[in-house]
Formats: structure tokens, C-alpha cells, sequence
């Protein structure tokens, strides 16, 4: 930056010799861009000869910019999501069959770098059994697909680390917020981890199974689980630093509020959670009508498995019948959650959170119905997962909005 001609002065002939004139004093005092010059420097003395006080770090400001990067990488987290479901509703997430951190970001630029990746591909289960017929233009497609999940990947990583280096560098985070940041990072990585973990599932050789190929339900809930969690404490922590906190009434009915605003949310986060399951054992294509599964209003085959335990993870019966009542209690959960908040006097914004939370669980229910119906179209099941999202967004600014004013 350009400084003024004094300052410029005050820094190459010392400040001691040039800091008491009126004319210093003066430039220091009405031009912030100097003062934040000096500031960062620790230039102390010069700025307390001034009579200039410098603002502490991390400060309102910096805690704003620290809860915009949390909540554009919560942004990214989802993004990362709803690609992975793209990815998952195409069967595309098996195309690529090694994992390498830096070789694979470069795409195959060749035909025969294509056909050799191709031949790879050949070897593995889902070729052989589900896709043999599979023309090399129809493997650039999904080969993509799970490329651009995997780069996605990567630029969240990123997203997440030099930032943090930066924050730090400049005293941006407190202690807290320097485990909060250490913590984000580090389940990044687990995450990418963890995806390969899933992928190689699918990628197995099972020669007693008949079955399509996909990975497991297991891993995959893990997967999507661990992404929920990274992205809910990256939007949490966000808004925490950036809404500031409002007054509410200091009632017994604002404490249960807050209590049936956190049991909601939990509802919400299982609710999507098992959405996993669904996916992984492809359970939205049986039983495709609603309210009733079929002639019943309790299917048959709901605890066919043996031991019965077994039923509520691999039954693809048992999987829907599970993520249809869940989904019934979570509209149910918000909608006493919304009449009771309606006997509390409220702030605007929070009863803006509210209102906003109760519709968004009536249209992700639609979705649900109608994906369903229509036999699970990629772009409706896509729609649905995406609106998971949303929900669980709505409640944790719901949750954000009531939390307690620290004393």
C-alpha cells in the first residue's frame, strides 16, 4: 500500500526522531488504513506516542471474516454432498478403481490412455456383472462423474487448510477456535479417507453373491455421516461468530424451547442419516407407493431376516419402512416445535428461522413422496437429498438463533 508522505518519513528515518510532531499525530490519527498499518507491524511505541490504542485480535471483525469462511466452506461441504449423490443415483462411483492424491487429478488426455483406463475398470465386479455392454464413451461419463466428486474433494481440503494457516499466522483464532480449526482440518482428511475405504468395498470380488455390485451400506452411512458432521460444526461455528446474540425472554419456556429445538435437529440429522441406508441398498425401489407399502400398512417381509437385528441395516424393506417413519416424526417434531415457539414472544429473525424450518420439512416430505411414486428419477432423488440438506441447515440456524447468552 501507498502510505502518506510523513508516515513513509516516520519509517525510514525512525520513529523516535519524527513521532512528535503535530503534523504525525495527525495522518496517525484520522487515516485507519494507517493506524492497521501499524497495528500489524507491532509498531507499539510509535502508536502509543500518537495516542493511538491498537484493536486487539481476534476481535468482532475478525471473528466475522473467521464465520464467512466457515460458512462458505460449510457451502462447500455441501456442494460435495449432493455431487456424491449425483454420483451415487448415476452408478458412477465405482468407475475409477485406484486412489492417488496427486496422479489421478490429471485425466486421461489419450485415446490409449483411455482404453487402458478402461481396461482397468474391466477387471472389477461392476463391469462384469452389471455393465458389459458398456461402450468407452459411456465409461467417460461416469468416469467423470466420480472425478469431479473426488477434485470437489480436494478443493474442500484446501478450502479448509491454508485458510487455516493464514487465520492463524495473523492471530485470527483464539484457543478455542484454533482446536475448532485443527479439528475441521483433521476430519477433512478422515473424510477423504474414508471415502476410498467405501469405494474399495464395492470393488471386491464376492463370488457367492449374485448381487448388482455397490458398496457397502455400512461405509457409505459412514461416509455421508462424517460429512454431515463436518459440514453441521463448520455452519454452527459460522453463524455462532457471525449472528450476534439476541435477547430472549428469560422464561422457563425458552429453556424447554431450546430443548425441543435440539431433540428436533437430532431428529433431522438421523432422519437424513438413514437416508444413507436407503441409498446403499437401493430400498427406494421397492414398495413404491404411499401412505400404505403396498396392500399393507406393515409389510410382510419387514423382519424376514435372521437375527432380527440384521432387518434394520440390510432389509431394504425394513431400511424404507424405518426412513418413512422417521421422516413422518421429523415433520411432526417441527411442527409442535413451531405451535409451541408461536406462545413465546419472540425476535424477528428467529421467528423467520422457524417459519422457514416448518415449510422446508413440508416440501422435503413432498419431495420424498414424490420421488417414491415415480420410481427414484435422478433429478428428484437428487432434489430430495439436496433438500436433506437444507433442512438440517434450517435447524442448526434455528438452534444458532436460541443459543444462550453468555454471561
Amino acid at each position: 500500500m501507498l502510505l502518506p508522505l510523513n508516515l513513509r518519513t516516520a519509517v525510514l528515518c525512525g520513529y523516535r526522531t519524527v513521532c512528535h510532531g503535530p503534523s504525525w499525530r495527525t495522518v496517525v490519527q484520522h487515516n485507519p488504513r494507517c493506524r492497521l498499518w501499524l497495528v500489524r507491524r507491532g509498531q507499539s511505541n510509535a502508536v502509543s506516542e500518537a495516542g493511538v490504542h491498537p484493536a486487539t485480535v481476534p476481535n468482532a471483525t475478525t471473528n466475522r471474516i473467521v464465520g464467512r469462511w466457515l460458512i462458505a466452506c460449510s457451502g462447500m461441504v455441501a456442494g460435495a454432498v449432493v455431487l456424491g449423490g449425483v454420483t451415487r443415483l448415476t452408478e458412477s462411483g465405482l468407475s475409477m478403481v485406484d486412489w492417488h492424491l496427486i496422479k489421478e487429478m490429471k485425466p486421461p488426455s489419450s485415446q490409449a490412455e483411455w482404453e487402458a483406463e478402461f481396461q482397468k475398470y474391466q477387471q472389477f465386479p461392476e463391469f462384469k456383472i452389471l455393465n458389459h455392454s458398456m461402450t468407452l464413451s459411456e465409461f467417460k461419463f461416469i468416469w467423470y462423474m466420480e472425478y469431479s466428486h473426488r477434485m470437489w474433494g480436494r478443493l474442500v481440503g484446501l478450502a479448509y487448510i491454508l485458510p487455516t494457516v493464514y487465520f492463524w499466522r495473523r492471530g485470527y483464532l483464539n484457543r478455542g477456535m484454533k482446536a475448532c480449526a485443527l479439528g475441521l482440518c483433521g476430519f477433512v482428511v478422515f473424510q477423504g479417507l474414508l471415502g476410498w475405504y467405501m469405494v474399495k468395498s464395492g470393488l471386491e470380488e464376492k463370488p457367492e453373491s449374485y448381487d448388482v455390485p455397490r458398496v457397502s451400506q455400512y461405509r457409505l452411512t459412514a461416509h455421508l455421516g462424517s460429512a454431515l458432521v463436518l459440514y453441521c460444526a463448520s455452519l454452527w461455528t459460522g453463524l455462532t461468530l457471525m449472528l450476534p446474540q439476541q435477547k430472549l425472554p428469560n422464561a422457563q419456556q425458552i429453556a424447554w424451547l431450546r430443548r425441543f429445538a435440539h431433540g428436533t435437529g437430532g431428529l433431522v440429522f438421523l432422519t437424513a442419516l438413514s437416508g444413507a441406508f436407503v441409498a446403499g441398498l437401493d430400498a427406494g425401489l421397492v414398495y413404491n407407493s404411499f401412505p400404505k407399502m403396498g396392500n399393507y400398512w406393515i409389510p410382510d417381509d419387514l423382519l424376514s431376516f435372521s437375527p432380527t437385528l440384521k432387518n434394520f441395516f440390510e432389509n431394504p424393506t425394513t431400511v424404507q419402512f424405518d426412513h418413512r417413519i422417521l421422516g413422518i416424526s421429523s415433520v411432526t417434531a417441527i411442527t409442535a416445535l413451531c405451535l409451541y415457539a408461536r406462545r413465546i414472544p419472540l425476535p424477528g429473525r428467529t421467528r423467520l428461522a422457524l417459519n422457514s424450518l416448518l415449510a422446508m420439512a413440508y416440501m422435503q416430505v413432498g419431495l420424498g413422496i414424490c420421488t417414491l411414486l415415480f420410481y427414484v428419477p435422478t433429478p428428484l432423488a437428487a432434489t430430495h437429498q439436496s433438500g436433506s440438506l437444507a433442512l438440517l441447515s434450517l435447524a442448526i440456524w434455528v438452534l444458532a438463533e436460541l443459543r444462550k447468552v453468555a454471561k
